[in-house]
């Protein structure tokens, strides 16, 4: 179980404040979906969307690189 959960509705990460989903929190889900990189990049597809909602003042692009963008 991790403390570096999303903090809704602001997305900022519970362990660290950083916004969501931070470094820390990007190594475990790497750890978490070791094998698997498609689901890792639906399961955060999910979350964007989720977070567009909420954070309804920044910019698409930003949102994308912060929840897609390191995944490359």
């Amino acid at each position: 179980m991790t403390t570096h959960g999303p903090v809704l509705p602001i997305w900022s990460c519970g362990g660290c404040d950083a916004p969501w989903p931070c470094r820390t929190r990007q190594r475990e889900l790497r750890a978490e979906f070791d094998g698997t990189p498609m689901s890792l990049a639906l399961y955060l597809g999910a979350q964007l969307v989720r977070a567009s909602e909420d954070l309804a003042w920044v910019p698409a692009g930003v949102l994308h690189r912060r929840f897609l963008g390191w995944l490359r």
